[in-house]
């Protein structure tokens, strides 16, 4: 892939009236730096994770986070406690040691090729409130998890599933009403055309909307989204404000006066319009709603969980193999979240890989599949401008290697989505 970025350097002639060559070549130079980048990035963590396990990183953690939980009054008997002290001071040397990458790659990588609208001071803000975030989810599902396994008895591998079933609907119920909303700032769509030609739209297919957000990714990054979320009969949509024309802050001049810059973000005056029309913006969701049409999310859900219940079960089987814990440096004690840790990152990190791979073909699939149900809308002439538009705000590179796509891709090449919505287009 690395090849195809390199050597094709003019656009093909078959996205002659899809592509400008400056476009192209802006999209393709940072899909070079990104791939350079992943290259480092992928092979430090290679690394890291190798020293981690030649030098027994593991467990000397165990035994720090002992020693931590010991001093606090907490015996080897509170293995949990022992076992949150890991896990914060493990998700600790994780963020510190991702830092230097995470910051290059936003004020270096992004900023370079105009993506980042953020401030050293806002990056840092917006980092540490994630942590304490993640630790305040982490941490107590976590403990509740060891306390379910301790106790489950012959068929914990069960009740555990059932938990982490409970947790994870729970948390994609509250994440857009309580948890986005600390990043970044949520308002509804202001009444108005584009309102309610969604609400209409939503109504033809019996959707069951019940409001819809617009979210400042602005003041984040200039790249767009769109996403809707809710069970049953409680449905939103969420716009990011980059996605739509009207709403982009970074399709707005700056105020007389102010000098482009404030505490938390950058305003950055770009030269050509960010976003999508109204129509283009309908056809986008279109293809959205298509996946809930289609029963989409209810299929991953249901792959996910079957998933997550096979990996219980072989988790049951080995957790018993002491050769396992001996092989990680562990041999006197099994502590159950090192098993949990040896086990679904290590052991089963093959099979992932083939998971992966298969769930990257059947996204593929539904992506033909709701861009088909948005055609069948009529929004095939906005979708297909809508995905120009989106390609080229984001510079995505619209030639790949068909091996590395094959593996990467979770999105068809744009070439195929366009291929696939234009004989309805020109009808």
């Amino acid at each position: 892939q690395r090849r195809v970025y390199r050597t094709t350097t003019h656009v093909p002639q078959e996205l002659g009236q899809i592509m400008d060559s400056e476009t192209f070549e802006k999209s393709r130079l940072y899909q070079l730096d990104k791939s350079t980048f992943s290259f480092w990035s992928g092979l430090y963590s290679e690394v890291e994770g190798t020293m981690i396990l030649l030098c027994g990183g593991i467990p000397f953690l165990w035994k720090l986070s002992g020693q931590i939980s010991g001093r606090a009054g907490f015996g080897p008997e509170y293995e949990i406690v022992q076992s949150l002290v890991f896990l914060l001071l493990a998700t600790l040397f994780s963020a510190v040691t991702g830092l230097p990458w995470s910051l290059y790659n936003t004020f270096v990588i992004e900023e370079k090729h105009g993506f980042n609208q953020q401030t050293l001071g806002f990056f840092f803000k917006d980092a540490v409130k994630k942590f304490v975030v993640t630790q305040c989810i982490l941490l107590p599902v976590t403990s509740l998890l060891l306390y379910i396994i301790k106790i489950g008895g012959d068929y914990f591998f069960i009740y555990a599933w059932l938990f982490t079933l409970v947790v994870s609907l729970v948390l994609v119920t509250i994440y857009a009403d309580y948890i986005a909303p600390l990043f970044d700032k949520f308002i509804p769509l202001p009444e108005g055309e584009l309102k309610q030609q969604i609400e209409t739209m939503a109504k033809s297919i019996d959707f069951p909307l019940t409001k819809v957000y617009v979210v400042e990714g602005s003041k984040r990054s200039s790249h767009s989204n769109a996403y809707f979320y809710g069970f049953f009969k409680n449905k939103r949509i969420v716009l990011f404000d980059t996605l739509l024309e009207d709403y982009s802050a970074l399709n707005k001049e700056p105020a007389e006066g102010e000098d482009g810059e404030n505490e938390e973000t950058k305003s950055k005056t770009k030269n050509k319009k960010q976003g999508c029309k109204n129509e283009e913006v309908l056809a986008v969701l279109g293809h959205e709603l298509g996946h809930w049409k289609l029963g989409h999310t209810v299929k991953n859900i249901i792959i996910s969980q079957m998933n997550s219940f096979l990996c219980f079960f072989l988790f049951a089987v080995l957790i018993g193999q002491k050769e396992l814990f001996a092989a990680f440096g562990f041999y006197d004690t099994q502590p159950t979240l090192i098993g949990l840790m040896i086990i679904f990152q290590f052991i089963f990190s093959p099979y992932n890989e083939v998971l992966s791979f298969c769930l990257t073909v059947l996204s593929r699939r539904f992506e033909f599949q709701a861009d088909a149900f948005a055609k069948e809308l009529g929004k095939a002439k906005d979708l297909y401008s809508a995905l120009i538009k989106l390609n080229k705000d984001n510079l995505g590179f619209p030639v790949s290697d068909w091996i590395f796509s094959m593996w990467h891709y979770s999105h068809p090449p744009l070439l195929e989505r366009l291929q696939a919505l234009k004989d309805a287009k020109q009808e």
